[in-house]
This record gives C-alpha cells, structure tokens and sequence, in this order.
C-alpha cells in the first residue's frame, strides 16, 4: 500500500478526531451540568462558520491585508457569535425547561436546530449553495521522512489538541471548573454550598458553544469550504462519540472521538472505493459497541459525570 496515501489519511483522520473531540466535549458538558441532549450544538457550529466567513468578507476592504491578523479577527468573530447564539439558546430556550421532561427538551433543540439551519439557508445570500473558506495558514509542504504533510494541517492538528489541554485544565483546575463538577456531581448540594446554578449553566454553554467555533475554524481553515449542513453530520458524529466514550465523561468523549475518527481510517484504507463507506463502516462498528457496552467504554459514573 503506497505510504503517501496511508500517512494523508491518517493525518485527515487526525484533523477529524480533534474535530469530533471538540464538538463531544460540548455535548459532555451540556449532558454533565444541565442533563440535557442539546441537538442544536452542530448548528450553532455552523452558525459560526459562517459567522468567521462573514468576518472574513469586509477585511481586505478595509486594508486588514496579514493573514495572521485576518486569522485572528475572523477567529474572535466566530467565536464571540457562537459562544452569543450559544448563550441565547441556554437561556431562553433550555433553563426554563428546567423540570421538564427529557422528550420535551429534546425536541425543542431539534426544533432549534432546524430553525438555525434553515435561517442560514434562507435568508444568508446564496445560504443554500457552500463558501468557499478562506486560506489563512501556509499551505507549503514539509518532508517528515517519506511523508510529506502540509504546514496547516499540522497546525491545525496541533492548536485543536491544546484547545483540548486547555479545556481539560479549566475543567480541573480552576474554581469555575470546579463549579461545574459541583453542579454535576450533586446540583442541590452545590447551590447549598453557594454555587450560582444559572450562572454555571450558562458558562458551561457558553464553554461548549466556543468549543464548537473552534472546531467549525479548524473545519473550514481544512476543507476550505463551508455550508449550511455541515453542523447535521458533526452533531450526529459528536454525540455518538460521547456516548461510546460514556455520555457525562469528558475523557470519554475525547476517546470516542479518536476512536470514530480511527474507525473511518480503517474504512478509508480497507474497504472497497475507499471513503465511500468510511461512515458507513464507522457507524455500523459503532452500533456494535453501543450495545456491547451501553454505558460507553469509560462507564459514566452517575455522581461524577464531568
């Protein structure tokens, strides 16, 4: 098998798990804080998408010519408007749910979801047809051995990894993290011992949301494209990882995601017509572990699930 088309899959294979971890470690948290399956998470990704791509359009215009210094404002616009869309989702449409059944939850977010993803494709300009992302990174490429890999992948591998560092040492180091794993572990003891439970709530969707822009940059600064249907299969491809992992464990969901992303390696490499049936192969060996392991490989403990 020739080792430069092994070694561009793995390395796509790489982008895709930091991708799925991102948005995973979203869906975690929602599950872990407020109990709650928000189906809404992959549009407000793609609401930042497009939101940085926006972002983008004005910037030669107005003699903002770095890339570096365009990468950077495109980056604080998608994520100040997903962490925003975030935000307005938690507040008036998941809190005062609070009590209510899990179905009726969920359905508002898949409502929610359609909503977003429809508003973009309808009244965004041409919403329905996909942008072309800007290239914001180098795109040379480096001889590592017999490989050669391109500049911005390998930066975009290595950024989405410290997102991920980075989430996990504000999860348990930090008095917010703590917070957090207060309210997971036990809600009433936390608001006994002084914990502001909106307030948590809220920065724990506003963390997920941001998560989410990150991986919509790391998406669209990869393929270079975006569109208004990109948060469907990220969503769905998010939560599964979560729940292979054990939904509520944020190690869990980061080891889903690899594990997906790695699946869809082996269906790339081993299957007929290549990527064709990568997904298919992915879900299928999916489903086998979800109902040989219900409560995910890292089983979630129900007091400790952040």
């Amino acid at each position: 098998m020739d080792i430069a088309f092994v070694s561009q899959i793995v390395v796509s294979g790489l982008i895709l798990a930091v991708i799925y971890a991102l948005v995973a470690v979203g869906f975690t948290l929602f599950v872990g804080v407020f109990n709650v399956l928000n189906f809404s998470h992959g549009d407000v990704l793609m609401f930042g998408a497009f939101a940085g791509f926006t972002a983008f359009l004005p910037l030669a215009g107005l003699g903002v010519t770095s890339p570096f210094l365009q990468l950077v404002l495109v980056t604080i616009a998608s994520v100040t408007c997903t962490i925003a869309l975030g935000l307005i989702v938690a507040r008036f449409f998941i809190l005062p749910l609070k009590g209510a059944p899990l179905l009726n939850t969920l359905l508002i977010t898949l409502m929610l979801a359609t909503v977003i993803r429809e508003g973009v494709r309808l009244f965004y300009p041409r919403g329905s047809n996909p942008k072309s992302f800007p290239a914001l990174l180098p795109t040379d490429f480096v001889s590592i051995g017999a490989i050669n890999v391109r500049v911005d992948t390998i930066m975009l591998i290595f950024a989405g990894l410290a997102i991920i560092v980075a989430t996990g040492a504000l999860i348990e180091r930090t008095r917010f993290g703590l917070a957090i794993r207060a309210v997971a572990q036990d809600e009433e003891t936390a608001r006994c011992m002084g914990v502001n439970y909106r307030l948590v709530v809220l920065g724990a969707f506003a963390l997920g949301s941001g998560l989410a822009a990150c991986a919509a940059m790391i998406n669209g600064l990869y393929y270079n494209e975006v569109n208004y249907s990109m948060g469907l299969m990220l969503a769905i491809i998010g939560f599964c990882s979560a729940i292979i992992g054990g939904l509520g464990n944020i190690a869990g969901a980061i080891l889903g995601a690899f594990i997906f992303a790695g699946l869809q390696i082996v269906g790339s490499l081993f299957m007929p017509f290549s990527s064709a049936y990568s997904d298919v192969f992915a879900f299928a060996v999916i489903l086998v572990l979800i109902a040989l392991k219900p409560t995910g490989l890292i089983g979630e403990r129900v007091s400790e699930r952040v």
